[in-house]
């Protein structure tokens, strides 16, 4: 009695922002905070084990993260299999918590649909996402315009029957780590194509997309950005790139193009690989691209590989801070007592997911009856979801 007094006075005069932290999943034991550190060490999904967490930088988050495992289908009816989801916004959360809400139920309607998990069931759960975005930019753009240029990376990967997709918009990106038999040693192959200005293939694919427009792709303070304004070619939100209606005022005239919009500019179609999963498969790694500007493919697996599993997300996470700080001359420990909103000046958010492959349970039937049914959401200190974000211009 007198301990459940103290956590409801405890929870009364915690400070504000404090209120809205979301510190676990659906399954029993969901995730710990730690400052601005969200983490679940360890978790069983159908087809192994996993480890997940995020670190907060924008005043708002706006990474969003999900692990889904058991029934990919409704009513039970499989198949079953794990999802998992890495949802990287930019300019607010607004996208990246919608395509958490929302993209996996598309999944699941299609996948009954088609009674099967196919590389266009998961094409129609990105479209379906796409419009149900552009639907609530519609209806919120006469009293908040500035939604339109709000967007998202989103990196998806299912496993199912033996089979994994990854499904990738922007510059997220999945890699595995695979063991070479010879020689023991566990190499790093990155499966998702990434969408970045930066990339010259993906200036290339936009110049060609767009002929007859030189400024299509622009070099502007040593930075790739297409139309000069964002990094990214592919996502989901960014309206103001995709419809003339949205890209006027009372938008930004920063972000008002000159030209009127013929064409969409920006795309949400996903990159979709299909890969047949074998025992030499160990692991993968899903992350925004917060940890990789800090860390590469070989030596994210190389962590995980060196590391107990209990943990190792939250581990790559505070490696990638530790150079973060390196970078910057200054010590951890300094960097971790930055608060949100100015920690952005440092590092991005970084949301990671490490999904270990058992082979003996990634080959068992899809339709196994006996799923275990697991739905977990990355945290983090966030509003009220009918919260509009402050203002920041997209990367």
């Amino acid at each position: 009695m007198l301990s459940g007094l103290m956590n409801l006075l405890r929870a009364c005069f915690q400070p504000r922002a404090n209120r809205h932290v979301h510190t676990t999943g659906s399954d029993v034991g969901g995730g710990r905070q730690d400052g601005l550190l969200w983490y679940k060490d360890t978790g069983q999904h159908f087809n192994g084990g996993f480890s997940m967490a995020v670190v907060q930088a924008n005043n708002l988050l706006e990474d969003q993260s999900q692990v889904e495992s058991g029934c990919l289908g409704l009513h039970d009816s499989g198949p079953y299999g794990t999802f998992v989801g890495i949802y990287d916004g930019h300019g607010g959360p607004e996208t990246s918590r919608f395509i958490n809400d929302h993209l996996f139920q598309h999944l699941k309607r299609f996948t009954s649909e088609q009674q099967s998990m196919s590389v266009e069931v998961i094409r129609k759960a990105f479209q379906a996402t796409e419009e149900g975005f552009l639907s609530v930019v519609t209806k919120q753009w006469p009293v908040k315009p500035q939604i339109a240029a709000v967007g998202s990376c989103c990196l998806v990967g299912i496993i199912c029957s033996g089979t994994l997709y990854i499904a990738n918009l922007g510059d997220s990106r999945a890699v595995l780590g695979r063991l070479v038999k010879a020689t023991g040693e566990i190499l790093s192959v990155q499966l998702s194509a990434e969408h970045n200005a930066s990339i010259e293939s993906v200036r290339q694919e936009m110049q060609s997309l767009h002929p007859d427009d030189s400024q299509i792709v622009v070099l502007k303070h040593n930075v790739w950005r297409v139309k000069g304004i964002i990094q990214i070619s592919r996502s989901i939100g960014d309206v103001y790139l995709k419809k003339a209606e949205f890209n006027r005022e009372p938008l930004y005239a920063k972000f008002r193009l000159r030209e009127p919009i013929r064409r969409p500019i920006l795309s949400a179609d996903p990159a979709i690989l299909v890969h047949p999963l074998q025992p030499q498969d160990q692991f993968i790694i899903f992350a925004s691209d917060g940890l990789w500007e800090h860390l590469s493919n070989q030596e994210a697996v190389d962590i995980v590989q060196n590391h107990p599993r209990n943990g190792i997300a939250k581990r790559l996470v505070k490696t990638a801070l530790q150079e973060a700080a390196k970078k910057r001359e200054m010590r951890y420990s300094d960097l971790k007592k930055i608060d949100r909103g100015v920690r952005r000046h440092f590092h991005d958010d970084i949301s990671v997911v490490v999904v270990f492959l058992d082979s003996d349970l990634v080959s068992r039937a899809s339709n196994s009856a006996k799923a275990l049914n697991v739905s977990v959401k990355g945290g983090g200190i966030t509003l009220p979801r009918n919260t509009l974000a402050p203002f920041t211009a997209p990367t």
